[in-house]
């Protein structure tokens, strides 16, 4: 009988040891894979001034995430595609996530591209949220069960502004806007508010696109002596001579904006103008998750965070939220798992609201949600109504 040399045991021994190390390797459980999450963003577009913060808002979120252990024990990888705003390019950058393997993909760009990221997600079965757009409609054009919404809608956000006018008791009450689409729109909706709670509307204004001053139609609202204006329009130079001329005509009764006054923006270029000017708003500053988000984003980033890149950080955590209760990444599940969110609080929205997908549907920003907020000079201020009270 042969006896092996102690040399060709430990050879034997290494090759064995070696072999059973690639085997583990080779059965590397998912687990020590990245999930990788797609984000559809606009870096050069006309949405790049909301979409930006609201990517940085994501990417803090997958930070924190890491430094926390990642999602089940794995890191967050997220892939960022730039659509340009331009729908014709979202499906293609949508379809490259979807093959990169993204298990969910957030829309950051404009709505139409939104809207046709759903024609790919829907056919890949791929899960979809877009947390800062606001069109109603987003969820209805499509039957789209991978797909949901955490931008507060439109007409939430008209509610909210009008449950205010009616807790001021407003009655008779101008409305100054601009002549863009949206802008319109946006007006239409406040004219029905306001027509169906009973107010009277005593103005109606428009500033052109395009114009160098907003006096003639401020000086027939003057004549008209509302008790308040609904500054309607979505643009902001308009808005900004609808508010200078406010100012240079010796106005007084209050002016109230929608959600395009939140974005900071608005006090750099109307800067002087926009003391005690209401608006509303996602964003409660008092708010203790609020706080936090805030204080932990401005150590990492060295600069004070906004709603828009609360919208961002909430879209994130919904997403690790759903994929956690999914249990891993398989695609299926965690469609489940998002479509069974009740309760869920983040940096959002009004003391005591939630999001939540409660009956099937697919908007999840808490109806109550917004708050309406006050300048403070040119900065924006406290909380002085809330559509949760």
């Amino acid at each position: 009988m042969k006896i092996a040399s102690p040399r060709s045991g430990r050879m034997a021994g290494f090759a064995l040891r070696a072999a059973l190390a690639a085997a583990a390797l080779a059965m590397a459980p998912a687990m020590a894979q990245p999930i990788k999450i797609g984000i559809i963003t606009d870096k050069v577009g006309p949405a790049k001034p909301y979409a930006e913060p609201v990517t940085a808002g994501a990417v803090f979120a997958a930070k924190e995430l890491n430094a926390k252990g990642g999602i089940l024990g794995r890191q967050v990888e997220l892939l960022i595609e730039d659509d340009q705003a331009r729908p014709d390019i979202s499906a293609t950058a949508a379809r490259k996530l979807v093959e990169a393997g993204a298990t969910f993909i957030l829309s950051l760009s404009l709505t139409p591209s939104t809207q046709q990221v759903q024609t790919v997600t829907l056919e890949t079965k791929t899960p979809q949220l877009t947390p800062s757009n606001s069109g109603d409609t987003l969820t209805t054009q499509i039957d789209n069960p991978y797909f949901w919404q955490t931008g507060p809608l439109g007409s939430t956000q008209i509610a909210t502004l009008l449950a205010y006018a009616a807790n001021r008791n407003f009655k008779r009450v101008a409305l100054v806007g601009e002549n863009s689409d949206l802008g319109q729109l946006t007006n239409r909706s406040f004219k029905a508010g306001l027509e169906k709670s009973g107010a009277q509307i005593v103005a109606e204004e428009v500033v052109p696109r395009g114009s160098t001053t907003a006096d003639p139609q401020m000086q027939k609202v003057r004549a008209a002596k509302p008790d308040a204006i609904f500054l309607t329009g979505v643009t902001t130079p308009e808005n900004v001579l609808i508010l200078r001329s406010y100012r240079q005509l010796g106005l007084k009764m209050p002016v109230l904006g929608n959600f395009n006054l939140s974005v900071p923006q608005t006090a750099v270029v109307a800067k002087g103008l926009l003391d005690g000017v209401v608006f509303v708003d996602a964003f409660d500053p008092a708010k203790p998750e609020a706080r936090r988000f805030i204080e932990a984003y401005k150590k990492e980033n060295g600069v004070e965070p906004y709603n828009l890149n609360g919208y961002g950080y909430d879209g994130l955590m919904l997403v690790a939220d759903a994929i956690k209760r999914a249990g891993g990444t398989d695609k299926e599940k965690v469609r489940a798992a998002m479509q069974a969110t009740q309760g869920y609080v983040g940096v959002l929205g009004a003391v005591g609201s939630s999001y939540g997908f409660s009956g099937g549907k697919r908007t999840g920003f808490d109806r109550n949600g917004m708050v309406v907020r006050v300048y403070e000079g040119d900065k924006q201020g406290k909380v002085v109504f809330s559509g949760a009270q």
